[in-house]
């Protein structure tokens, strides 16, 4: 099962793409960011990142789509641009009918590194030990969405799908 994770933001996404096998051996296939420069509108930003999406669905087979859900926090014009950056990945996936499953930050880093209330430097420091990879030559927004694709690998293989239908979206 190729699953592709997502941390989803206007400006630096990140994206994470593994290769999960039924005995839960778990590869890194790529992972990085969508960048969008500071100034750049919000349209361009959205258009890039349903072109990065559709890149990498060029590249892999993907089988379905993990995405950090979104929180709401005191500042409801960020929670609105996190939503359209969330919903440019959602559309192109729904384009091409990959199935996508939500989870909180929370809940990811729970799965990554056995505390819902990690740092981002602890979730990337776990990410390299577990998958092999370099952490510093990674951005944390590639970790966490690394993290995300492994949480969903996690509940697939030890879930019957029922259970996982409360989390697709």
């Amino acid at each position: 099962m190729i699953i592709l994770g997502i941390d989803p933001a206007i400006r630096t996404s990140g994206y994470g793409v593994i290769e999960c096998s039924e005995k839960g051996e778990i590869k890194v296939l790529d992972c990085g960011v969508i960048v969008n420069k500071p100034k750049m509108l919000h349209t361009e930003c959205l258009r890039r990142i349903a072109g990065g999406v559709a890149e990498l669905l060029e590249t892999y087979k993907i089988d379905c789509a993990a995405i950090e859900e979104p929180f709401v926090g005191k500042n409801s014009k960020t929670a609105i641009i996190l939503g359209m950056a969330r919903g440019a990945f959602l559309a192109k996936l729904a384009e091409n009918d990959i199935p996508v499953y939500s989870y909180s930050a929370r809940v990811a880093k729970k799965a990554a590194v056995g505390n819902g209330s990690a740092e981002k430097e602890q979730v990337a420091l776990m990410m390299a030990a577990q998958l092999g990879i370099e952490v510093e030559n990674i951005l944390l927004d590639a970790t966490d969405a690394l993290a995300i694709a492994m949480c969903h690998a996690q509940r697939a293989l030890h879930y019957e799908i029922g259970d996982l239908l409360s989390s697709k979206i």
